[in-house]
């Protein structure tokens, strides 16, 4: 049967062979036993309900064993013979080149190059999740075939409850992921109403189709590292031969490495997955493997000595690295983490004295004692940090939920008013005030086409966009423009693309609208050979709301609600995106952030270039209102210039109050 036949097909006429799971990749570890043995009938009830009652007695007994083995129904018989890639556009069967370009994404996410546990569904993060079974994946890939202009396909946390009618202003799919009532958004909630088969960890981009390999954290973590270094070492001194230590390998985190060689550091990053480490290094995305700590110790001696830019991978856990360098008085001038801490218990992070294996164990038959062993763990690490800070070490929490999780076990993390963290947030020291409060953020791509030639295109159209803008840009936002201009013009060079011909590139409303409207055109004239996506992390200026990481620089006291996020959402559906999606959950944890996003098809027409301008102005600058309404300076200035831009646009700005009337209160 050809691949298109397959698609159109759905769940399979009769009941396929059973599969195995392959040897060759990484797959999740075994989820907590957390379910009552009523509950478990009604996972499996659940989960048969997919299938002709004719099979349920074939399958009863292979979907226990696998809630037994690994805590979750995978349904690993139905996973599809083909290869799992982005294949071009035109490859896909269909009705809508928008519901080709929404099926192109989805086998993005599930690419084995690009996913961390492609056969358990989950694109990074340990648990973020494009589907929760392989019944979920079949039905969205018939449906999307089906669908047609004046179709929506409704997806609830990865199942698709179904095309309804619409029109052809509406979005074609609408994806929530794991909304739960407030009272049941709590770590275990998210075990037993996953292990129940009824919701899902979309991560921030997984669950919305729009993860495009580690690339996409790639620019952010450079102009993070960069301008990090910036603050530690002053403006014009190069951080050659200076040391960014930090950890993490899979999927985002994964992207450290290259962005420390862009900024032209010494990279050290710790991964006790051997398989994530390799995969990285055979990726071309670390340069160096090492896995005896003495060798570590004199190669990064040398590097020093002869201020190189390398990225070196060590396969082993980070805090015998913080310890061990402690000892060692190796100088560390840049710190951070990219573990998952957000999902602290089920494979996010592992603790110092336990192997891979062992920890994977201990997760899911005593998973008491191994949350105690990753406090255990945490307080040693930040015990660690504490002591090269004290020398003169730069230490930023990266949005991972880091000393949140190191507070909650008891580390010496807290600052001395016992309500802030003493290390800031990589938002609330960079990203914040640098970027999001000026509305720039993780503007991306993907030419449907699979051409590198059409990505080359994409690259130099955005590179003159830039050029012009920074032409007229305010001084405060110049650094930030020549920043992008150098990432874009030399972004094929540093080989960024895993899996779909994808970009990733820091704009602002007004950058983003404008190198859409030129991509639109291009594809108008065939410069650009088919259809592109557009997109953004949901780490970005208004998509997310979350007060450890993405809001963590909204001072005023809102930086706990989520209005933000849903607004957005709501706005970008009606005024021309493709595909909306809103998630509970993302790098700082289930119950912890709210993330919304879009994606939008550009394929030439008069309406995709109505649908950009009123989208991408709309989803940049609902983010800057909000950050200037709490008064961040940066955007008080982004939103006044874009009032002035366009009339049409009217904000309430607050009265700045002087300090010195609140003398005496309180």
């Amino acid at each position: 049967m050809s691949f298109k036949d397959q698609i159109i097909q759905g769940i399979p006429a009769s009941l396929p062979p059973k599969k195995l799971r392959s040897p060759e990749i990484s797959h999740a570890p075994k989820r907590k036993e957390i379910l009552s043995p009523e509950e478990k009938k009604l996972a499996l009830i659940n989960a048969l309900r997919y299938f002709p009652k004719a099979w349920h007695r074939d399958l009863v007994g292979e979907f226990t064993e696998e809630l037994t083995k690994y805590g979750r129904i995978y349904m690993y018989r139905f996973m599809p013979d083909y290869r799992m890639y982005a294949r071009a556009i035109s490859e896909y069967p269909g009705n809508s080149e928008k519901a080709k370009a929404i099926m192109l994404m989805i086998q993005n996410n599930l690419d084995p190059a690009v996913a961390q546990h492609p056969e358990e569904l989950i694109t990074y993060g340990g648990n973020g999740a494009v589907f929760q079974n392989w019944a979920q994946y079949l039905l969205t890939m018939k449906y999307l075939a089906e669908m047609t202009e004046e179709q929506t396909l409704h997806m609830y946390s990865g199942h698709p409850m179904g095309l309804f009618p619409s029109s052809p202003l509406s979005p074609r799919v609408i994806v929530t992921n794991g909304m739960m009532i407030p009272n049941y958004s709590k770590p275990d909630d998210w075990e037993k109403y996953n292990a129940l088969g009824v919701t899902q960890y979309g991560q921030m981009t997984a669950g919305s189709y729009m993860y495009i390999g580690p690339q996409g954290i790639v620019h952010g973590t450079t102009i993070t590292v960069m301008n990090a270094f910036r603050k530690k070492l002053g403006s014009g001194i190069s951080p050659k031969g200076k040391i960014f230590l930090t950890a993490g390998l899979g999927g985002m985190s994964g992207a450290q490495p290259k962005a420390g060689n862009i900024a032209g550091c010494i990279t050290i990053c710790a991964e006790v997955n051997p398989s994530a480490a390799k995969k990285r290094h055979e990726q071309g995305w670390v340069d160096e493997l090492i896995t005896d700590m003495d060798q570590l110790i004199q190669r990064v001696h040398k590097a020093k000595n002869q201020e190189e830019v390398v990225s070196i991978a060590f396969l082993g856990n980070i805090v015998d690295v913080w310890e061990r360098f402690d000892e060692e008085n190796i100088f560390v001038e840049l710190g951070s983490d990219q573990t998952s801490l957000h999902n602290p218990w089920a494979g996010g992070y592992y603790p110092v004295g336990l192997s891979f294996e062992e920890s994977n164990l201990l997760m899911a038959e005593n998973p008491e004692a191994f949350k105690e062993k990753v406090q255990e763990s945490l307080r040693r690490q930040a015990s660690a940090i504490n002591r090269h800070t004290a020398k003169g070490t730069y230490f930023f929490d990266y949005g991972n939920a880091f000393l949140l999780e190191a507070s909650r076990a008891g580390a010496a993390v807290m600052a001395e008013n016992e309500i802030d963290f003493r290390y800031p947030s990589y938002v609330q020291d960079i990203l914040g005030p640098m970027c999001f409060d000026y509305g720039f953020g993780p503007f991306r791509w993907v030419c449907t086409s699979g051409k590198s030639e059409d990505l080359r295109k994409t690259d130099q159209i955005a590179a003159q966009v830039l050029k012009e803008i920074m032409k007229e840009s305010p001084a405060s936002i110049q650094q930030q423009m020549q920043d992008n201009i150098t990432w874009i013009e030399e972004a094929e060079k540093n080989r960024l693309v895993v899996g779909s011909q994808a970009r990733i590139l820091y704009a602002d409303a007004e950058g983003r609208a404008k190198i859409a409207a030129a991509f639109n055109d291009a594809i108008a004239n065939g410069e650009i050979s088919a259809p592109i996506v557009l997109g953004r992390d949901h780490h970005d200026v208004s998509g997310t709301d979350s007060p450890y990481r993405e809001t963590s620089n909204i001072y005023d006291g809102s930086k706990f609600t989520a209005d933000m996020a849903i607004h957005n959402v709501i706005g970008d559906s009606f005024r021309g995106a493709t595909w909306v999606s809103i998630h509970n959950g993302g790098g700082v944890g289930w119950g912890e952030v709210m993330n919304g996003g879009f994606g939008m098809v550009l394929d030439g027409s008069k309406q995709a270039e109505i649908n950009l301008n009123s989208t991408l102005f709309y989803d940049v600058n609902n983010g800057i209102a909000r950050r200037a309404w709490a008064r961040n300076s940066g955007s008080l200035e982004a939103i006044q210039r874009e009032m002035d831009r366009t009339p049409e646009l009217k904000v309430t700005l607050p009265n700045l109050v002087d300090e010195d009337i609140l003398k005496g209160l309180g």
